[in-house]
C-alpha cells in the first residue's frame, strides 16, 4: 500500500487496485479507516476523535491533491507525496 503522507502518527495510503468511490486509507496504531475524497468524509471505520480531526483537517487542505493522486494510482503511475500536517 503506498505511502502519500505521514503525520503524527497517522499514515495515509492508497491501493493501486482499489475501488470507487475515490478514497484513501488512514491508519493509526491498531485504528483504520476509509475516507472519500469527493466529497470529503469517512466511509467506513473509525479513529478517535483526535485523529479523525487532524484527517479530516489534512483531507481538506489537499483535497485536488488527493484526487490527482487517485488519477495516477488508476493510471499505475508512481503516488506523490503530500505534505504533512504540522
Amino acid at each position: 500500500m503506498p505511502e502519500l503522507c505521514r503525520f503524527f502518527g497517522i499514515v495515509i495510503a492508497m491501493y493501486y487496485d482499489d475501488h470507487a468511490p475515490p478514497h484513501f486509507h488512514a491508519i493509526y496504531g491498531s485504528e483504520r479507516a476509509e475516507f472519500c475524497i469527493d466529497p470529503l468524509g469517512l466511509l467506513k471505520g473509525r479513529l478517535s476523535p483526535r485523529a479523525l480531526a487532524l484527517v479530516t483537517e489534512w483531507t481538506a487542505l489537499h483535497q485536488e491533491e488527493l484526487l490527482e493522486a487517485w488519477n495516477r494510482r488508476a493510471a499505475g503511475q508512481q503516488l506523490p507525496r503530500i505534505e504533512p500536517l504540522r
